[in-house]
């Protein structure tokens, strides 16, 4: 993996690269920008944050790329929805996950060489190369009332029914594509409003849809970041991104469990997987979900101390990675999720000491238990040299 930064006076932006471009094959680039708050308006930032990306699409690293993914962690969902540009081919995600630099919004960017685009009927994002086709569904909701509302008080259905609608309608999409939930998704990102309260409701209904459809213990779950985040309504109570591939065999996947550091997550009654990798004929994906301060038997370590938590939660990041032969230093981009905007100096310099080349985004976002003040995912990418299998 090979970093860059970029610093923009004139737009007072900054770009982190994640450049990963082996010899004979096909680049990828994931970028994070960030914009200084200063004294810019919401639609001043926004501009801000376009002007970087097409800046970005210059440069050398980019030559050849496409832009595959776009995901916007705003401030203020509701209000700023319309500063968003209509997206061309990529997929396009936004979530209330406010910046913690101050700034109305940040932006995770991603790039391929060599792909077409196109973006399906159902709103899909198809990313095609010779011998795979990605998937992007995002920005999944449902938007159906309670049978308890009335025209006077309208109230949004449950989070339960929320969440198997959005479960049913991405399933319903991958089938169109001649995919299932068990065989071709790879990693979804679950954003629930007020989640100290919400999250459970989601967790049940996940659990339910995911045995219907033979997603169990005994067989594997889906690699998910599962936290707080509002989309552009305030009656959708769960949103949701998903990736999944189409044309791997089973034993291109692996999931990453480190239980010398974490436990089941079924144990405490969710059902993830921590982590998943994916081998192709000229490299390795990597995608680390959510991860916090747990022990092997789930347990949070170092309560109310965010920096200790913070360090353990890196622990347990290297040791997932570990498991599918990385390290830090093959980190491509990640978003670090604090609880308290309080705790932002501190886990900022504690970061930027100990990893910083690698570009990262940090958000208010709180996790699914309380007494976690931090979490972290990630995506790497190293080299491989498999002739068995085709090239991604």
């Amino acid at each position: 993996m090979t970093y860059k930064f970029i610093e923009w006076n004139d737009l007072q932006a900054t770009a982190g690269l994640g450049c990963f471009n082996p010899a004979g094959g096909v680049a990828e680039v994931h970028a994070m920008i960030t914009v200084n708050a200063g004294y810019a308006n919401a639609e001043e930032q926004f501009l801000r944050l376009e002007e970087a990306t097409q800046r970005l699409s210059k440069l050398p690293e980019l030559k050849g790329t496409a832009l595959v993914w776009k995901h916007f962690y705003v401030s203020d969902a509701i209000n700023q929805a319309d500063y968003l540009k209509a997206s061309a081919d990529e997929a396009v995600s936004v979530v209330q996950q406010p910046p913690l630099n101050g700034s109305k919004a940040c932006l995770w960017l991603y790039f391929v060489e060599d792909v077409r685009l196109s973006k399906e009927v159902d709103g899909a994002v198809c990313m095609e190369r010779p011998c795979y086709q990605h998937f992007f569904n995002t920005q999944q909701h449902e938007r159906s009332l309670s049978e308890t509302s009335s025209p006077l008080m309208p109230l949004p259905a449950s989070i339960e029914h929320q969440t198997n609608q959005i479960f049913d309608s991405y399933n319903q999409s991958l089938k169109r594509h001649g995919c299932t939930l068990k065989r071709n998704c790879i990693r979804t990102w679950v954003f629930v409003q007020d989640v100290d309260v919400q999250y459970a409701g989601m967790v049940t209904a996940r659990r339910t849809y995911f045995e219907h459809e033979g997603l169990t213990s005994q067989t594997h779950f889906i690699t998910s970041t599962g936290i707080e985040g509002r989309y552009i309504y305030p009656d959708v109570l769960v949103m949701m991104d998903a990736y999944s591939v189409k044309g791997l065999m089973p034993q291109q996947i692996k999931y990453l469990k480190a239980h010398t550091h974490l436990n089941p997550t079924c144990e405490y009654g969710v059902t993830f997987e921590r982590g998943t990798a994916l081998d192709y004929g000229d490299r390795r994906h990597i995608y680390i979900a959510g991860t916090a301060s747990i022990n092997n038997r789930g347990k949070i370590e170092h309560p109310l101390d965010v920096e200790k938590q913070t360090a353990r939660t890196f622990e347990n990041v290297q040791a997932l990675l570990a498991e599918a032969e990385a390290d830090m230093n093959d980190v491509a981009c990640m978003i670090v999720y604090l609880r308290d905007t309080a705790d932002y100096a501190i886990v900022d310099r504690y970061v930027g000491a100990h990893y910083p080349r690698i570009p990262r985004l940090t958000v208010l976002a709180p996790v699914c238990r309380p007494g976690w003040l931090v979490e972290v995912e990630c995506v790497a990418i190293i080299p491989a040299d498999n002739s068995q299998l085709a090239a991604f």
